[in-house]
């Protein structure tokens, strides 16, 4: 879709800020004005931000020549994150991480978002980046743009004491809680945040390629890894300054725990909130650590999280999961941009030999099929074919299944998948799928 007449593209640029803020404000609106957060720096690349302006005469100037003036203005903005070290099944590749997406009430149902995908799909693939991922705002938006909910994660709320089963090693760690600075502990933050995507299970597989956990984005620039340390007053809601808890063993650090505190008094006593934003650990026995310290805080009865994988070790500990509240929220959404690279960068954690019919209304140089041939863990061939189709889905559902988190038999089952060949969806399904569940541990 093009845009209507009247408006245009049009690159934005550092002098554009104090516009792409009003205009965030009025797409996504906050109790933070204008003037605070137009001190803040922007973590995002001017380069890679695009705003759709309307050019309107100005009545209130006089005309030069017969004719009104202009003025312009920024209704519409997408941009996106140059992600170089992305987490898909057994490696990492470029992604291009969608965001900043907004429309002004006063231009919405005129195909400006569809016309910015459209935008941001064809940079994609200019860019190399077979790959296009983000947090979905509203989950009903971006699935007609061929984007696949690709990764879960859950939110929990645990009682103070909680009891944990035991893990080897735990004791040996120490604790130490700090006030959260840039200063002190950006490089820590950065360097575990980085090893525990790569390697959350401590091991490798075979032929070279990681266990990592998929959809872990790092925070590549120093303005990313700065930002996410700052700690704004206005963004406090009332809670503490931001803090945080590193476990350590022989002297190294292991893990790493960052949160807020909010305490209510009430008859009873106090009932504070500990506010967990992120929690990273090396082994088990860090996190079991890690989880110690967070649940025995004084002044507190629970431990609220933000965002926690799937299959992270606290559900497994907890000897009692009932008591604590769990709520599953959509995390990774992905799109592939280009298919044949896409499944070609990635790993398959089963011998697969496959032929996928693939749909893409809105990439149609995507629609074909695409044999997929791959060892367990070793790099896979992927070729175009015009060879008959074993599985046949659209792109959004591929997008579902590309970080190993949705089975394609789970798909199939909603009837988003078709079988043609007998067996092919079983052993399609184990291949696709991955032994850690994605996630990505920040909101991009």
């Amino acid at each position: 879709m093009t845009l209507p007449d009247g408006y245009r593209l049009r690159p934005l640029s550092a002098d554009d800020k104090r516009a792409v803020i009003q205009l965030d404000l009025w797409a996504f609106p906050s109790g933070v004005d204008l003037e605070t957060q137009e001190k803040l720096p922007l973590e995002l690349p001017w380069d890679r931000f695009v705003g759709v302006v309307r050019d309107e005469p100005d009545e209130s100037a006089v005309p030069l020549d017969g004719a009104l003036p202009t003025t312009t203005e920024i209704v519409a903005m997408h941009g996106s994150y140059p992600f170089e070290h992305f987490n898909v099944p057994g490696a990492e590749t470029r992604v291009s991480g969608l965001t900043w997406v907004g429309v002004h009430p006063a231009h919405r149902r005129r195909g400006l978002l569809s016309a910015m995908i459209n935008h941001h799909l064809a940079q994609c693939r200019e860019r190399g980046e077979a790959v296009s991922a983000l947090f979905a705002a509203e989950a009903a938006i971006y699935g007609r743009f061929g984007y696949g909910l690709a990764a879960h994660d859950v939110r929990l709320t645990i009682p103070r004491g909680a009891k944990l089963r035991p893990v080897a090693g735990s004791a040996d760690h120490g604790a130490r809680l700090e006030e959260l600075t840039a200063e002190r502990h950006l490089e820590l933050v950065d360097a575990l945040h980085r090893e525990a995507g790569r390697r959350p299970l401590g091991v490798d597989a075979p032929h070279g390629a990681l266990l990592n956990r998929p959809g872990w984005a790092t925070r590549d620039s120093p303005e990313m890894r700065r930002r996410h340390l700052e700690d704004v007053p206005p963004f406090r809601g009332g809670k503490e300054t931001r803090r945080i808890v590193v476990v350590e063993r022989d002297g190294e650090a292991r893990g790493y725990a960052t949160f807020r505190r909010e305490v209510r008094w009430e008859d009873e006593g106090p009932r504070g909130t500990v506010h967990l934003s992120e929690i990273v650990a090396l082994d088990a026995a860090a996190a079991h650590a890690l989880w110690s310290v967070l649940l025995d805080l004084d002044l507190t009865s629970e431990v609220a999280t933000f965002v926690v994988a799937p299959d992270d070790a606290i559900l497994s500990l907890l000897v009692d999961p009932r008591g604590a509240r769990t709520k599953r929220a959509d995390n990774v959404w992905v799109r592939l941009v280009d298919v044949a690279a896409a499944l070609a960068q990635r790993r398959y954690a089963a011998d697969v030999d496959v032929v996928v019919r693939v749909e893409d209304a809105r990439l149609p140089e995507n629609t074909g099929s695409y044999r997929v041939r791959a060892q367990a863990f070793a790099a896979p061939s992927v070729e175009r074919t015009d060879d008959a189709a074993d599985l046949s889905l659209d792109v959004r559902e591929l997008g579902t299944a590309y970080l190993g988190g949705t089975t394609l038999a789970s798909l199939a089952l909603a009837g988003l998948v078709t079988e043609h060949t007998t067996g092919s969806l079983a052993t399609a399904s184990a291949a696709f799928a991955w032994p850690v569940e994605p996630v990505s541990s920040f909101i991009f």
